[in-house]
């Protein structure tokens, strides 16, 4: 009972202080995933020892569990704070992000693996797969906020958002493909992998998603035509609505996390959310109050040993991972992306695709599945060095490229 004592106190706390203080650190060079990070190392047992996670049980199921829940609700504010017509307008450049991009992504982070660490293929396939999602947690941070509104374009933040949104789902079948072919058959994975996965998982989430985000949102409009509402909440409407497509969506077993950001994208066409959770400041909110507790909790089971034991080779990989994985394949791909064409931007766009919470969700699930924690460790690593980097360069980065444009701007 200490323990959750101890933990509501430092997260609460946290919280509070990030609360009163939320302009000052959006405009710092310390964002509030890395502030919670730094919080959980503090109090686990290579800081002050105040919390020990394992003594809870299967510390990394727990970490699945809540980075699951995580993802789902920063998904929801995502889909709600997008312009229901963007997804629609733009969908050449989120297809061009999802078909091309990110198995590209894939590819290069588990050929940078395989080089680096000179595992066999399809082990760093695993840990390629695990951190080829835009992590939409952190992209959040970077994407939102007062820094980010003044400074960054909106079809520039928009995109970085629906590739977030949509990528951390379709993430999934990248993740099972090397997961079947270590488990099973050559043949009966690849079969489950086309049937199972891709008609199913993903198929089926769609679906699922789809008509749960519809059914609520004309739910809600039967009930305010009514006045059946006392004191409504879009928040708590919407946190419900992503709770129970998560619930329905594991039992029924499909990608819940791609079954929540369909929901929110359907939820949103019928009800119009962008503009009712500006009024309410829903994404705030869930950023402040949902989303750090994940990384207080990975500060708290950072495998720091395991990490030293990589040695060179493992700083090697994590510097390599945040230079070329992304940023090459967004400068190839920029004459295909007209909110990203301009080349400033395509270059902000190109180094801001965070590693987070998706990948320590499909690193544990991974180690779950297979037994090899390489994934958990390798992935973790890299989703440390993420935090660090793209939230010590996210409001300095944006005031560089604004000042950059206004001062070409001036020129002409």
């Amino acid at each position: 009972m200490k323990d959750i004592n101890v933990a509501l106190a430092a997260v609460g706390g946290l919280i509070v202080l990030l609360g009163l203080l939320s302009r000052p650190v959006d405009r710092s060079w310390l964002s509030p995933p890395l502030l919670a990070f730094l919080l959980g190392v503090l109090l686990s047992p290579d800081g002050l020892g105040w919390l020990h996670p394992q003594e809870w049980g299967n510390t990394q199921a727990i970490l699945e569990e809540v980075a699951r829940l995580t993802l789902g609700i920063s998904l929801m504010g995502i889909a709600l704070r997008l312009p229901s017509k963007f997804p629609l307008t733009h969908w050449r450049s989120v297809m061009v992000l999802l078909a091309i991009a990110m198995p590209a992504m894939f590819l290069i982070s588990a050929l940078l693996t395989y080089w680096t660490l000179g595992l066999p293929w399809l082990i760093a396939m695993l840990v390629g797969a695990s951190i080829c999602a835009t992590d939409p947690v952190i992209a959040s941070s970077i994407v939102t906020g007062g820094v980010a509104k003044e400074n960054l374009p909106d079809p520039f933040r928009h995109l970085l958002s629906t590739e977030s949104g949509a990528n951390d789902g379709l993430a999934y079948p990248l993740v099972l493909l090397p997961i079947l072919l270590l488990t099973v058959p050559m043949e009966t994975a690849w079969s489950e992998w086309f049937v199972k996965t891709w008609l199913w998982e993903v198929g089926g989430s769609i679906v699922i998603g789809g008509l749960l985000g519809w059914a609520s949102g004309r739910a809600l409009e039967w009930a305010e035509a009514r006045s059946y509402l006392d004191q409504p909440s879009f928040l708590a409407i919407t946190l419900a609505l992503t709770i129970l497509v998560l619930g329905v969506g594991k039992l029924l077993g499909t990608n819940s996390i791609l079954a929540v950001f369909v929901a929110g994208l359907a939820f949103d066409q019928v009800v119009g959310g962008q503009e009712r959770s500006e009024e309410e400041n829903v994404q705030e909110a869930v950023n402040l109050f949902f989303t750090l507790p994940v990384f207080v909790l990975f500060g708290l089971i950072a495998p720091w040993s395991e990490w030293v034991a990589l040695g060179w080779s493992g700083v090697l990989l994590a510097v390599l991972v945040l230079l070329l994985r992304r940023l090459p394949v967004i400068l190839l791909l920029r004459p295909l992306l007209p909110p990203v064409r301009e080349k400033r931007i395509s270059f902000v766009m190109g180094w801001f695709g965070p590693i987070g919470v998706s990948a320590l969700f499909y690193a544990v699930l991974i180690s779950s599945r297979t037994g090899h924690d390489i994934a958990w460790v390798v992935g973790s690593l890299i989703v440390f060095t993420s935090i660090l980097t793209h939230g010590v360069t996210a409001a300095p980065f944006a005031k560089l490229y604004h000042r950059k444009q206004t001062q070409n701007g001036r020129g002409r």
